[in-house]
């Protein structure tokens, strides 16, 4: 089957009825009918489910579906996309170890990367989303994983997979890639070789803003280390938000072909604007790095950033003028949202680090939402004419 039907089709189902909607497993533990079987599932013999910090019907639904869009060979499902991010690195790397990684990532994971990594002795450098030679002259004898962004957050850089891919194996390193700006269904690097992907599925996979999720998926023997790291450790998805997004899934192909159709059609209408110095959207002709995403993506995804020609003044005026689009700490969701990288998502960031990663005083990042794009534009527009 195609991976959006196994998406929509795989079930982890372990009742004797047969509900058309996969049900919900809402424990914490689970029963043994004697002693040997539960001996046998203590000692890892069976498959059978423990505890739901080790392992959940409902849990491993969603975890199964993430990893058939993905074409991986395994995965796990965690609490949030940050600690789907920390689980894939602190799982695999240890004391003396080096990381290699993209400059311009999400700002919580810019702060586990300086703030608490080095604590456990990990070592980072730093390299330009594409400058691939900076990326192998940064390998050193002890380093031992790539990570990155693909588009980048909030830039919305695009990085070429095969070619990054091509580096690790060369080298012989883990590509840790963070797809989830693109989704599985608009961009799939294992397919460019990546050897593991992590999500926030808070953002497009849940995509009503309703639940936190994370997961990370890949290698079966780089996802069994992980796992065990997670169940000693305790980051583990609930059942509920697991079955949200698990159901989310079901839709997030046709989802997200409208979000990256309202994303491109509100990008063609603003490049050029009198009051935009620049724009980027992955799928439109002046993206720097357009020919490769073409070549990695089916669409160009839901965000579109641009700066604005007065800096911090004008992209406060903007957003204090948005009559429909939404002002919140997340994207991905139904609704248009607007954000301020600036002041938000990469505030703790110094104006140096920002600056290196093309995070100016007046960009604006716009998730695109699922509204008219007439009601879209009208709004974005107005509020450009006020700022």
């Amino acid at each position: 089957m195609h991976p959006i039907t196994k998406a929509i089709r795989t079930r982890v189902d372990q009742t004797n009825e047969m509900e058309h909607s996969s049900p919900l497993f809402l424990t914490s533990s689970f029963g043994f009918d004697n002693a040997e079987d539960m001996r046998a599932a203590f000692a890892d013999e069976t498959n059978d489910n423990i505890y739901s910090r080790f392992s959940n019907p409902t849990v491993q639904e969603f975890t199964d579906r993430v990893v058939a869009l993905e074409g991986a060979e395994a995965g796990y499902a965690t609490a949030s996309g940050m600690s789907a991010i920390f689980a894939s690195m602190m799982a695999l790397l240890k004391s003396g170890d080096h990381l290699v990684a993209c400059s311009s990532i999400f700002g919580s994971t810019v702060t586990v990367l300086n703030k608490y990594l080095p604590n456990y002795g990990i070592q980072i450098t730093y390299v330009p989303a594409n400058d691939l030679s900076q990326w192998e002259a940064a390998i050193k004898p002890n380093t031992k994983m790539l990570y990155l962004e693909t588009p980048t957050n909030p830039a919305l850089d695009v990085i070429d997979l095969a070619t990054v891919s091509a580096l690790a194996k060369k080298h012989n390193l883990i590509l840790n890639v963070d797809n989830c700006f693109a989704t599985p269904v608009c961009q799939r690097p294992i397919d460019f070789g990546a050897d593991l992907v992590v999500h926030s599925a808070t953002k497009w996979m849940d995509g009503q803003g309703r639940v936190l999720g994370g997961v990370v998926v890949g290698k079966k023997e780089l996802i069994h280390n992980i796992y065990l790291f997670c169940r000693s450790t305790g980051p583990a998805l609930s059942p509920f938000n697991a079955w949200v997004l698990s159901k989310s899934l079901e839709t997030l192909d046709v989802r997200m072909e409208r979000h990256a159709s309202n994303a491109l059609a509100l990008a063609k209408a603003l490049e050029g604007h009198d009051k935009i110095a620049s724009l980027k959207y992955p799928f439109l002709a002046s993206h720097p790095q357009n020919a490769i995403a073409v070549k990695q993506m089916k669409n160009g995804g839901g965000l579109v950033a641009f700066e604005l020609k007065g800096g911090l003044e004008s992209g406060r005026k903007f957003l204090d003028a948005l009559e429909m689009l939404s002002l919140t700490a997340n994207l991905g969701d139904v609704k248009s949202i607007a954000s301020h990288p600036a002041s938000t998502t990469h505030a703790k960031l110094s104006e140096a680090e920002r600056t290196a990663v093309n995070i100016t005083p007046g960009l604006i990042r716009i998730s695109v939402g699922l509204e008219h794009i007439d009601d879209i534009l009208a709004d974005v527009l107005q509020a450009l004419d006020k700022c």
